[in-house]
């Protein structure tokens, strides 16, 4: 374990940050409870891998987020089980945080075996795409140019055929595992039915995408009438209260500080809603695109690429986030600054 000092996390998977580093797949490892880390290889991306975890019971296991459907990932999941002394035939069920491909994409081939899915309501109601990605992308302004490489983006994220649901899991119920408590805890942000998964006997969160230990998931408006960084915010303020507990995140590595992490995200975003306000002040009546083209992003936004259709996204999840608090002006076609007095 390395710590660090002030108020930032301990990382805790020592072993996995070095794979992180070195760009190799971190090893399966037996964690705090009985709990099995799997990583999941995903194909051309640069988070490289979901942490699945396998979590025993009385009677088999159940799956959490066992990632991206290829057959790499297939073999990664099975090798995973192998390890940990189980087979495919073990798995009861799997939870997914939210239906995302890098983790909802292999439920399909469990519940196949006969393995029931569970996931909060509104990841259901997620797993029906609403209209098109080039409509989406069009009504913000987006450049004709771009619409279909960034459609295209959108497009291979989306799940053909995914998992429907066997069990709904609302904030605060109990996962049916026998032997187990483990608990749903809401956190809608990052999409609208994220969920983590708490096991206090065991000491750990499992975090998913709602907090990570190095980078901010994204936030995303993808929803009329929605404000998904207000939801993140909120979320933040109710992972804190489990401070005392491990973080199991899908990405990366994992850690300890929980409450620092959130406070980290928290400042991030507060920057972001800075460094917008003053891009729109600059700017005067930007769109969306030129406004999200303006900002810091991890790359220059002539290199980001496909992954401009997240930018875009976020961007108006922190417009949205603005407006609603009177910072800001959005009338769908452009950002302004309200009218003085």
């Amino acid at each position: 374990m390395t710590r660090a000092s002030g108020d930032e996390i301990v990382v805790t998977g020592v072993t996995q940050r070095e794979a992180w580093k070195a760009r190799v797949l971190p090893p399966v490892e037996r964690l705090a409870g009985g709990i099995w880390s799997v990583p999941v290889p995903i194909p051309d991306s640069p988070l490289r891998y979901t942490l699945c975890y396998l979590v025993p019971g009385d009677d088999g296991l159940v799956v959490v987020d066992p990632g991206w459907d290829s057959e790499d990932g297939w073999a990664a999941l099975e090798r995973g089980l192998r390890t940990a002394g189980a087979t495919r035939q073990d798995v009861l069920g799997v939870v997914v945080t939210h239906v995302h491909s890098d983790h909802h994409g292999l439920s399909k081939r469990l519940q196949e075996g006969g393995a029931w899915v569970a996931m909060h309501p509104q990841e259901q109601d997620a797993l029906v795409p609403s209209g098109s990605p080039a409509d989406w992308l069009r009504a913000h302004h987006v450049p004709e140019g771009e619409i279909a490489v960034l459609a295209g983006m959108i497009g291979q994220h989306r799940l053909a055929g995914p998992a429907e649901p066997d069990v709904l899991l609302e904030d605060g119920d109990r996962v049916p595992l026998r032997g187990r408590k483990l608990t749903t805890v809401w956190t809608p942000g990052h999409t609208p039915g994220h969920i983590c998964l708490l096991e206090a006997e065991a000491g750990v969160l499992l975090t998913g995408d709602h907090l990570l230990p190095r980078i901010s998931p994204n936030i995303g408006l993808q929803r009329p009438g929605s404000s998904p960084l207000g939801s993140f915010l909120d979320s933040l303020d109710k992972v804190a209260a489990y401070d005392e507990l491990d973080a199991l995140p899908a990405h990366e590595y994992r850690f300890r500080g929980i409450g620092a992490r959130a406070r980290q995200l928290r400042v991030h975003h507060d920057l972001r809603c800075e460094e917008i306000v003053a891009a729109v002040e600059r700017l005067g009546a930007p769109t969306v695109w030129q406004l999200a083209a303006e900002l810091t992003w991890s790359r220059p936004w002539e290199e980001i690429g496909p992954m401009r259709v997240g930018a875009v996204a976020e961007t108006m999840a922190h417009v949205r986030y603005l407006a609603d608090r009177g910072a800001l002006r959005w009338s769908g076609a452009v950002v302004t600054r309200p009218a003085a007095g």
